[in-house]
């Protein structure tokens, strides 16, 4: 294989799974790991994919995250839907945490005012919610991204660490039945992991664009939700793996 076809089957696959491994790069294109190195460096100098720790991952989806303000407006009338069903699911008493999805936020708008803590790292839910005198609200501070209106960041990561939630609300840009739940911010992705973590039941707000779709970053495996909510209908194959892995389904 010449240098030429060689990066750019490099690049192809790096593209294509969003990120890969130098050994796993070795193999497929039958060269040393060293070599593979030196080719990943040249890539990066030209601009066409990033190194990573021991491998390399696509620029292809690497974008600045999406304003708050466009994203209110994409999907309204679903995610207002979407919302509509998860806030049922909320009892007097819960803790619960809400992403800075505008799903969430239209949660927040439509949550009654009752006894319920809400742990948040959006700025525009908190907002929404300060009028509600009996919801007692947490926010996890940190660094402010005025796209998303948003705090993110290790302060926001370790704020979160402190708690231990009912349950989660939170959405994504992407959710693909094999690979789970992604983001296109790795910081926003780094955050909803954390949240994942502390949340007894972790339910994903997902209108139908989201589905089938890979972005750059992980957030979480299919096998970690409880439940979905969504207007999107599934193959009769996705919903037996659903049903396999034991995961709510909500259509709205």
């Amino acid at each position: 294989m010449l240098i030429a076809d060689r990066y750019e089957k490099i690049v192809e696959l790096v593209n294509e799974r969003g990120s890969i491994r130098v050994s796993e790069l070795s193999v497929l294109c039958q060269v040393t790991e060293e070599t593979i190195r030196r080719d990943l460096d040249r890539l990066e100098k030209a601009g066409r994919l990033l190194r990573s720790h021991g491998g390399a991952v696509s620029l292809r989806d690497r974008q600045p995250e999406t304003p708050f303000t466009e994203r209110e407006i994409t999907s309204a009338a679903e995610k207002q839907n979407i919302a509509r069903e998860a806030v049922m699911m909320i009892k007097p008493g819960d803790r619960i945490v809400l992403d800075a999805s505008t799903t969430a936020w239209y949660m927040a708008s439509q949550l009654p005012d009752m006894p319920l803590t809400v742990l948040t790292n959006s700025i525009k839910v908190a907002a929404e919610l300060s009028s509600k005198e009996r919801i007692e609200v947490l926010s996890t501070g940190g660094q402010l991204t005025r796209r998303s209106m948003s705090f993110v960041g290790p302060l926001a990561e370790r704020s979160l660490d402190l708690y231990h939630v009912d349950k989660l609300f939170f959405s994504c840009k992407g959710f693909h039945f094999e690979r789970g739940a992604s983001e296109s911010n790795e910081q926003q992705a780094m955050v909803k992991r954390k949240m994942i973590g502390i949340a007894d039941r972790v339910i994903l707000l997902a209108d139908s664009s989201k589905f089938g779709i890979q972005a750059f970053t992980h957030v979480a495996k299919t096998e970690e939700l409880h439940e979905i909510v969504t207007d999107y209908r599934p193959s009769s194959g996705q919903l037996e793996q659903l049903s396999k892995l034991n995961i709510k389904l909500n259509r709205v």
